[in-house]
């Protein structure tokens, strides 16, 4: 059980002020001000396609003079809810294999007025646009989007979900043409490329959407206001699309792919390095669809390569980094198995509930071999043998998704003098993941479940003492809406099992997530769920979940939420979690004013805090915080937020040894942006920090894009952080001396580290099927140790520095303090403790270049080359200059991939 938490709370005048400030309703909304939803949804009929059609944007057929327009949009930007300025028309035909769209989107400029950028497909096309948005269940929360710009640049995402997937790749048809009117496009969307009803006449729902850049107008066909909830509940009728027999769709990708690589050893002199590999791989990604409703998609000797790489990080914690997934795989169709929507309008330091992680999926692997080599070689990743998705969605608005992926068994080789051995370091593995959400007829209901498995066997039981041999999850979500959708009710609850070899277990109970044999920790017997630290158990038994209740509509909205995960819930196996044991709270209230005044167009505030503690009932986190935000007339904007956390406990930074005081602090940030249609854009959102202990830190960044032609975009992001803690962790030894400490020695530092980056990307896009796209982000960061410390007991706060009579440095022949010898009570009869010097200096130079080509629907080629270039040092001192140039001196590691899809479908 956890102690009650006390409640947040300001003065009492401040907290009076704010709130009336707050939730006062100008008369001009009180009055309606704000048009209210006309009752009737607006409704446009397609036609029977009638003889020849060319999709080449220019809407010269006869049967487009024949079909009914869909006109009348009205604006929700720049002036809400008046009539749109120019004139839009969208007309739709239909035969038995697609939907076509016909638009014309007229100017009072002409074509002089329509302003266009070429981008690769799903990229930020910017300029003027047109989306369509279709409900093709016509259940009220499906979504399937596709747009096109004046380039004929495509975005989709997809599909019949109520969140879009921007992964999905439908292949489609669509052209764009400007003439003195203004611009037109005209879209084929094969039917088996979309998934609808059985019914042989569908009424699908249908949102469009046009935007106009240089007026900065966005206009809808379907129109609510910003203070009513929208979405496909208030979409209009796309009427009279006849599909007398059910698309049988399939598709194979067949795929060659060869990789040149030139990399330096990791350890020199070792023979386990190669140089220079090449190598070369076939393979193919199959999908079927299963009557008209479930999709099988299947992939034999599968490329998961990523083309982009990931961003170099100091991590100096005890956590995990994560990063995003980028295999496509993996990536399409990722929405449906994500689980426990996560909804904050301001918050920190919590995460969502996590039950499939992919990346777990042929990850680095795990297995240590736990003795002195000379050499080793560990592979970076683990091969997938075969991976299959099963995916639908059915009339009654059922969402159903099954995922299986097999991966190898990896082994590592290893010399120790003249002798070369191999040990299994990744078993052989299955993983399963099941994801089923249902959605009531009228969209404002969801109810899932999902369930995990992972299943490994096991070739030397020296790696079973280390990974558990299986691991099982299962959880409910559901998202509940009423009175016209203000009102909603989000949350999810999930259970977890973990099973294997004590030893395995053990590792468990005692890494970073859990830290179970904290000295100093409760616990509640060992029942269902698992709550006390016990060396012999084989099995870690949890539960976590999330509660949130808001007001979703209106001027003045409100959310109110909890998080917890118990201290045995354990998904990592298959998912991301970093921590367990919390009950987080957290409450805000926020104001919008919506309707431009001559001073702004928008502006908002919001007032809120948080709390968390632990299962022994510790307070872990609090904080309160204030935000705004404002939009000016010129489209630029800005913002701040203020936030202070006051002392609480922290059971995570001893690493496992007792609990200590954190010291309060407090935040601020300022932020702004200019107006993103000009030809330069510039962004920054510095932020700073000061804790009560004398500690501080600093972060400033400047986004910069250039846009010096329609087909280039330049990005240039350089930051700075610069932070000095006073309790930076260091070493942590058992010591039957300490016995104020529960009998360990934590040893703490003072930090002065220093990080300078500088994101850079290029977009070159010659065609809406050819682009060139150039990431580089050059990367330095120092961290310099000194006055290493100790707390002076648990649950405290004081700490005591150690003087030269304690702490000796050694000294390497390079004149660097390589090791520190710790004697904290000066007594020769018991051990001295040794740590290695903890500075650092990390240089790097990661980027990326790709040429790809689209070069028929469906069919691309990929050029790669990936560089990167790295070294550490162990000295702490901040040095741009010197550093930059260093890390051009390093060797690169080159990979050069040359990929080539072939799309066949019908």
């Amino acid at each position: 059980m956890t102690r009650a938490a006390p409640a947040l709370s300001l003065p009492r005048p401040a907290l009076a002020a704010a709130l009336a400030a707050l939730l006062a309703v100008p008369a001009a909304a009180q009055n309606g001000a704000h048009a209210a939803h006309p009752v009737e949804p607006p409704r446009v009929g397609a036609v029977l396609r009638e003889g020849p059609v060319s999709v080449d944007g220019a809407l010269d057929e006869p049967f487009w003079a024949q079909a009914p327009a869909a006109t009348d949009f009205r604006q929700s930007d720049p002036r809400e809810g008046e009539p749109a300025t120019q004139r839009t028309e969208v007309r739709f035909a239909y035969d038995d294999a697609a939907l076509y769209v016909g638009a014309r989107m007229l100017d009072s400029l002409g074509g002089e007025g329509v302003r266009s950028r070429l981008a690769r497909r799903d990229a930020d096309a910017e300029g003027d646009w047109l989306e369509l948005v279709f409900d093709t269940y016509h259940d009220h929360s499906g979504r399937t989007v596709f747009r096109v710009n004046p380039s004929g640049v495509k975005y989709d995402a997809g599909q019949a979900a109520p969140s879009a997937d921007p992964s999905w790749d439908p292949v489609w048809e669509a052209e764009a043409r400007r003439d003195s009117a203004g611009w037109t496009a005209e879209l084929r969307i094969p039917f088996s490329q979309l998934r609808f009803t059985r019914d042989e006449t569908q009424t699908w729902g249908l949102q469009v959407v046009r935007y106009v850049e240089r007026l900065a107008e966005r206009s809808h066909w379907a129109f609510w206001t910003k203070e009513e909830a929208g979405g496909p509940q208030r979409y209009g009728h796309l009427e009279g699309v006849r599909i007398l027999s059910r698309p049988r769709g399939w598709e194979v990708l067949p795929y060659t792919l060869a990789r040149a690589s030139y990399v330096a050893p990791a350890q020199p002199g070792s023979p386990f390095h190669q140089p220079r590999d090449y190598d070369w791989r076939v393979g193919a990604d199959v999908k079927a669809l299963l009557g008209s409703n479930l999709t099988l998609s299947a992939t034999v000797n599968p490329d998961f390569g990523q083309v982009e790489v990931d961003p170099a990080v100091v991590n100096l914690s005890a956590f995990e980094t994560f990063f995003p997934e980028r295999r496509p795989f993996f990536v399409e169709g990722s929405g449906l198995f994500g689980f426990g929507s996560f909804s904050c309008r301001f918050c920190s330091n919590v995460s969502s509930m996590s039950l499939f992680y992919s990346r777990r999926i042929g990850r680095r692997p795990q297995g240590l071999h736990g003795w002195e080599t000379d050499f080793e070689q560990v592979p970076e990743n683990t091969p997938i043998l075969a991976a299959a998705k099963l995916t639908g969605r059915f009339a009654g608005g059922v969402q159903l998704g099954v995922l299986d992926a097999v991966t190898g068994s990896e082994h590592a080789d290893y010399r120790t003098g003249t002798a070369d051995f191999r040990r299994e370091v990744e078993p052989l593995t299955n993983y399963l993941v099941a994801r089923a959400r249902r959605t009531s007829r009228s969209g404002n209901h969801t109810f899932g479940v999902m369930a995990t498995s992972v299943a490994r066997r096991f070739d030397y039981d020296s790696l079973s003492y280390q990974l558990p041999g299986h691991a099982e999850s299962v959880g409910l979500d559901w998202s509940l809406a009423w009175k016209e959708r203000t009102y909603t009710l989000m949350g999810n609850v999930a259970f977890s099992n973990v099973g294997g070899d004590s030893l395995a277990v053990v590792r468990l109970q005692n890494n970073s997530t859990h830290y179970f044999a904290r000295p100093d920790r409760g616990g509640h017997g060992n029942g269902l769920f698992t709550d006390a630290y016990d060396p012999s158990l084989t099995s870690l038994r949890g539960h976590g979940g999330y509660l949130r209740v808001a007001k979703e509509a209106g001027a003045v909205r409100w959310e109110s939420m909890v998080n917890y995960r118990s201290p045995g819930f354990e998904v990592n196996d298959m998912a991301f979690l970093t921590r367990a044991d919390y009950v987080w709270m957290n409450t805000n209230v926020w104001r919008n004013w919506t309707r431009p005044t001559k001073y702004y167009r928008e502006i908002g505030t919001v007032l809120g805090g948080q709390q968390q503690y632990n299962f022994d009932g510790d307070p872990t986190d609090r904080q309160v915080h204030l935000s705004g935000y404002v939009n000016f007339r010129n489209y630029w904007g800005a913002g701040a937020w203020v936030m202070r956390r006051p002392e609480v406990y922290d059971d995570r930074a001893t690493r496992g040894g007792p609990v200590v005081r954190r010291t309060g602090a407090s935040y601020f940030s300022v932020w702004g942006f200019t107006d993103s249609r000009k030809r330069v854009v510039l962004s920054s959102e510095p932020e700073f920090g000061f804790s009560d202990d004398g500690g501080h830190s600093a972060y400033v960044n400047l986004g910069m894009r250039f846009k010096p032609a329609s087909n280039v975009s330049l990005s240039l992001s350089p930051s700075l952080r610069q932070s000095t803690g006073r309790s930076q962790y260091v070493a942590r030894f058992d010591d039957p001396a300490a016995a104020h400490f529960a009998g360990h020695r934590v040893v703490f530092a003072t930090l002065d580290q220093r990080t300078l980056s500088m994101d850079t990307r290029l977009q070159v896009t010659f065609t809406p099927t050819l682009s060139l796209e150039l990431f580089a982000q050059p990367f330095v960061s120092s961290g310099e140790y000194y006055q290493f410390k100790e707390f002076d007991a648990p649950r405290g706060l004081a700490k005591t520095e150690y003087d030269a009579g304690q702490l000796t440095a050694l000294r390497s022949a390079a004149g660097l303090d390589s090791v520190y010898v710790l004697d904290p009570d000066r007594d020769a009869a018991t051990d001295a403790f040794t740590f290695r010097n903890p500075d650092f200096n990390l240089r790097s130079l990661r980027g990326n270049a790709v040429v790809r080509w689209e070069y028929r629907p469906g069919s691309t080629l990929f050029f790669v080359w990936q560089q990167s270039r790295s070294r550490r040092e162990r000295f702490g001192d901040f040095d741009p200059l010197r550093d930059a140039e260093a890390v051009f001196l390093e060797r690169p590691d080159n990979v050069f991939v040359v990929k080539a899809t072939y799309w066949l479908g019908r």
